[in-house]
C-alpha cells in the first residue's frame, strides 16, 4: 500500500488556517494556495533519488548531488488544480506541465473527461497530480486512471485539504499512488463538501460563484 502523508509543518497549517476563513479574498487565497503547494512539494520530493556528478567550483573540482533518473511533470486537475502549479514550478522549474479536465455528470455524479493534454514523454516522468480538494475522490481516481492508461507508471497525488472518504477511495482504487495532504478534515456533508473545509476552491481561486 502506498503511503499517505498528512503535513504537520507549522507554516502549512498556518496558511491553511487563513485559507479557511470566509473573509480571505481571492487574491490572498490564490497566493496561499501557491505557497502551500510549494511547501508540500518540498515534502513530496523528499525521497527523489540523487546521483553523484563531478563539477568545477571557482576553487576546485568536486562531487555534488543532482536529481537522478526520471524527469518530473506536474498535472493539475482543471480548474482548481491550476492554482497549485506556480508553487510547484517554483520548487521544480524544469518540470513540464500537463492538464486534465473533468466535470461531474449531473445525473450519475461521476467524472467525465473533457480535456487531456500531457507532455509527449509523460510516461517516462515522475508525475505529480495536483488538486486543492480531495472530497469524494471521483475526479482524482479518474485522473490517475487516465494517466495510467497513457502509460504513466510513477504518480504522486497532492492536495491541500482531504476528506477521509476521498482518501479511502483513492487508496482502494490506486494503492500504488502516494498521497500528500495539507490537512485531513472530518468528513463530507450531504452535498459532498468537505467539513470544515474552505468552500469551493475553484470559486475562491478565480473569484467566481
Amino acid at each position: 500500500m502506498a503511503k499517505v502523508m498528512v503535513m504537520d509543518h507549522p507554516l502549512i497549517q498556518h496558511k491553511i488556517g487563513i485559507m479557511r476563513r470566509t473573509d480571505t479574498g481571492s487574491k490572498e487565497f490564490r497566493t496561499l494556495v501557491s505557497e502551500v503547494a510549494m511547501l508540500e512539494c518540498y515534502e513530496a520530493t523528499r525521497d527523489l533519488e540523487l546521483s553523484d556528478v563531478e563539477i568545477e567550483t571557482p576553487i576546485c573540482k568536486t562531487t555534488v548531488k543532482e536529481l537522478k533518473g526520471k524527469k518530473l511533470a506536474v498535472v493539475p486537475i482543471l480548474r482548481a488544480g491550476l492554482g497549485m502549479v506556480e508553487g510547484m514550478l517554483e520548487m521544480i522549474p524544469a518540470a513540464k506541465v500537463g492538464h486534465i479536465g473533468l466535470y461531474r455528470d449531473p445525473v450519475t455524479a461521476e467524472p467525465v473527461e473533457y480535456y487531456c493534454k500531457l507532455p509527449a514523454d509523460c510516461a517516462n516522468r515522475e508525475v505529480f497530480v495536483v488538486d486543492p480538494m480531495l472530497a469524494t475522490g471521483g475526479s482524482a481516481v479518474a485522473a490517475l486512471q487516465m494517466l495510467k492508461d497513457k502509460g504513466v507508471k510513477s504518480i504522486r497525488f497532492m492536495c491541500i485539504i482531504a476528506a477521509p472518504e476521498g482518501v479511502k477511495r483513492l487508496q482502494a482504487e490506486h494503492p500504488d499512488v502516494d498521497i500528500y495532504i495539507g490537512a485531513l478534515d472530518e468528513r463530507l456533508n450531504e452535498k459532498k463538501y468537505i467539513v470544515p473545509g474552505l468552500g469551493d476552491a475553484g470559486d475562491r481561486i478565480f473569484g467566481t460563484k
